[in-house]
């Protein structure tokens, strides 16, 4: 594996500024305002301003570099490795892999392989806790259509009971690479990585188990 070089990217970036500063700076003027009320509360605003920074957190991660792999698009939990009989986008069968986020997990996504971005449109939709078995179908969602040198791919942002904000600032034409980032969902939410021909891709990941975006391998290609 190889550490893959990374842009300054937070608290300074479309992702981490916005969520950041608010945060940092209310919990500041909490805190002082407090320690002069009540101090034990002080600490308690304190904490709870260190968890939500702690939130927007972004590790460095080892990206790997063998040919013929999709690396996770998210932090957290296998939930579904499912094959799809037929996917219109592809025009034959899926294959798809669900990853859950809960508000401990790094919510910043990556992308699972190299491509071109060909779409990514947002749709409405409800607000199923992201453990749901429909949430994937039922609740709003932003997909991405990746050009890679496997063909299409598409990954899926999709919000939870808590998490109603994605963040996905790609545009027709941009170029990923593997393991770069590319948006995020605020508070515990799903991601979705799904590509055609399942016969042509070994899983190398199960159920119930744990994965890191951008350095946990998902698929080989056979």
């Amino acid at each position: 594996m190889k550490i893959k070089k990374q842009k300054f990217w937070l608290p300074l970036s479309i992702f981490g500024w916005p969520f950041w500063l608010p945060i940092l700076l209310t919990g500041l003027i909490l805190i002082l305002t407090l320690s002069i009320l009540y101090v034990p509360l002080a600490w308690l605003i304190g904490i709870v301003t260190l968890l939500c920074l702690a939130f927007f957190r972004d590790p460095i991660r080892k990206i790997p570099n063998e040919p013929d792999v999709m690396v996770a698009p998210a932090d957290g939990k296998v939930t579904e490795i499912t094959r799809l009989e037929r996917l219109e986008e592809f025009g034959g069968p899926a294959l798809k892999i669900g990853i859950f986020l809960s508000v401990l997990d790094v919510h910043i996504n990556r992308s699972p392989s190299d491509g071109v971005v060909e779409s990514a449109e947002f749709t409405p939709g409800e607000f199923l806790d992201a453990r749901h078995p429909e949430s994937g179908m039922r609740n709003q969602a932003t997909k991405i259509v990746l050009k890679s040198g496997s063909g299409k791919l598409i990954v899926r942002q999709v919000v939870g009971a808590i998490a109603r904000r994605i963040i996905c600032p790609l545009e027709p034409g941009d170029r990923l690479e593997r393991g770069e980032r590319f948006g995020m969902i605020a508070f515990g939410s799903r991601t979705e990585l799904i590509v055609p021909e399942p016969e042509a891709w070994r899983v190398v990941v199960q159920t119930g188990q744990m994965v890191k975006a951008g350095s946990s391998v998902l698929l080989r290609r056979i």
